[in-house]
């Protein structure tokens, strides 16, 4: 009786012992998991924490750094003297002298009509670089101006003299004389900026000076048509009339950029030109007034997926030579019209813009070689680059009349037509007539064009014309160098 209850309560003991034991490791599994469970909620929202900051990057306000900042920002007013010419009429027009006699015909109906002037005032911005009072802004801004005047942020007015400017950059260097020295901003290193960096304009848009706008870098190295160094920095930091020449900031407080330009049809899309572009002209700007590039002596072009296909290149890279300057750089040492160029002192040239961005940063005097395509083989030349001119002339048009050929007709030039056009002799042919929706006039072909070369093959006359012709007509392509007013350029007929 005692041996057997003293069995039951030793398994009662090991029963609850047991029971026991699963409580606990229950609870303990329990406790790990909630643990684990709580870990990665705070892992998660730690991490959402750090995207959102990320995401902000920006203080919760640009109150400090703006302060900072505004007094080295000034307002630019000009005064402009425009001259009006009086009323114009039809009989302006060359065309109808020997048929009314100009000027003395409309004269004696109406009389003169004097020229007046008045004064025209405009509004941009502008930053301070140097406390002796040399003043960054927008070459538009000051250009052909009789009277600048800078207003400080104090409200201080000096009268500005333009030192230097560049009209292809469109920055101008101003210098006032200040009565103390004067605060300046930090000029940066675009070339540092990101797309999604934020940004801050300071200008006078629209009158209304010291205006903060902030925003994102929108993208970088955008090209609008505005001149041959195009090489924006977008943003839609809002950029107004008014804003032109202000500087555009880093949260560092660095200059990054000069606003330049806006889009008139669009909401935040604004331009600023890069600081470092302003740095590298800088020293010409002071010295000389103006920015000395290096200049080859040639006319070049963008290379089309027809163009590569029609000279058998492998690749669209590189800058078609669709004229070369006589007596310039590039023909001295060989170049040739038709050539592709690809490399220069082994920088890669990828188009038309590396390579006038490439050559103006040469100094004059200096040889670079340069290599180029020919007939799908490699040369290398030695051309000392000269100063670029501010203005080169294009040399670059038998009436015996071709027949058609893709689309379009030709004829000789004749003394006559050269001399109506002003054409310095009577090489080549001219197109007297393009078929509407033809091959010639779906490439870009007009009336009055002058065609130079067919299939890289010299045409000096009709004939020379024709005998080409003949061979290029079995062909689904034909490569043309047409010379139109002073500018040469190739286009691709299709048949």
């Amino acid at each position: 009786m005692n041996s057997e209850s003293t069995k039951k309560r030793k398994r009662f003991i090991l029963v609850l012992v047991s029971l026991l034991v699963v409580i606990f490791i229950v609870s303990f599994i329990g406790t790990i998991h909630f643990s684990a469970i709580s870990l990665k909620i705070s892992s998660r929202d730690a991490m959402a924490a750090s995207t959102v900051e990320a995401i902000n990057g920006a203080p919760s306000s640009f109150a400090d750094l703006v302060e900072k900042l505004k007094p080295a920002v000034v307002n630019i007013s000009t005064t402009k003297t425009i001259t009006s010419g009086g009323l114009r009429t039809p009989l302006d027009d060359p065309r109808f002298n020997k048929f009314f006699g100009g000027d003395d015909f409309f004269k004696k109906f109406f009389g003169d009509t004097p020229e007046r002037q008045f004064k025209q005032r405009s509004l941009g911005s502008g930053f301070i670089i140097s406390e002796d009072g040399y003043i960054f802004t927008n070459n538009h801004v000051v250009e052909k101006a009789d009277k600048i005047v800078v207003k400080l942020s104090s409200g201080k007015e000096y009268d500005a003299t333009v030192k230097g400017r560049d009209k292809n950059t469109d920055i101008a260097l101003l210098k006032i004389e200040p009565d103390n020295g004067l605060p300046v901003v930090r000029l940066g290193d675009s070339s540092k900026l990101r797309v999604g960096d934020w940004v801050i304009a300071i200008g006078n848009p629209f009158g209304l000076s010291q205006t903060v706008t902030a925003g994102i870098v929108s993208a970088k190295g955008r090209v609008i048509g505005a001149g041959p160094y195009d090489d924006f920095i977008q943003t839609d930091a809002s950029i107004n009339p008014g804003n032109s020449g202000g500087p555009l900031f880093n949260l560092d407080g660095e200059v990054v950029g000069i606003n330049t330009a806006i889009v008139a049809q669009g909401q935040g899309i604004g331009f600023a030109i890069p600081i470092d572009m302003a740095k590298d002209i800088l020293p010409n700007l002071r010295t000389k007034g103006k920015v000395v590039r290096g200049w080859l002596g040639v006319s070049v072009q963008g290379i089309t997926k027809d163009i590569a296909k029609n000279l058998k290149l492998e690749t669209e890279e590189g800058a078609l030579v669709s004229d070369v300057f006589k007596g310039d750089p590039a023909e001295k040492a060989g170049i040739k019209t038709g050539d592709v160029i690809i490399e220069i002192d082994g920088k890669i040239v990828k188009n038309t813009h590396e390579l006038i961005k490439i050559v103006a940063g040469v100094v004059v005097g200096e040889k670079v070689t340069i290599k180029i395509l020919r007939d799908g083989k490699q040369k290398t030349f030695a051309v000392k680059v000269t100063e670029r001119p501010d203005s080169k002339q294009l040399v670059g048009v038998e009436p015996e009349e071709s027949g058609k050929y893709f689309g379009m007709t030709v004829q000789g030039i004749t003394p006559e037509i050269a001399e109506h056009l002003g054409l310095p002799n009577i090489s080549g042919v001219i197109i007297a007539q393009v078929t509407s929706g033809g091959p010639a006039d779906e490439a870009g072909v007009q009336t009055g064009d002058i065609v130079r070369q067919i299939n890289r093959s010299e045409v000096s006359s009709l004939k020379d014309y024709q005998h080409v012709m003949e061979k290029a007509v079995s062909e689904d392509t034909v490569l043309v160098l047409i010379q139109r007013g002073k500018s040469k350029f190739f286009a691709v007929i299709r048949k």
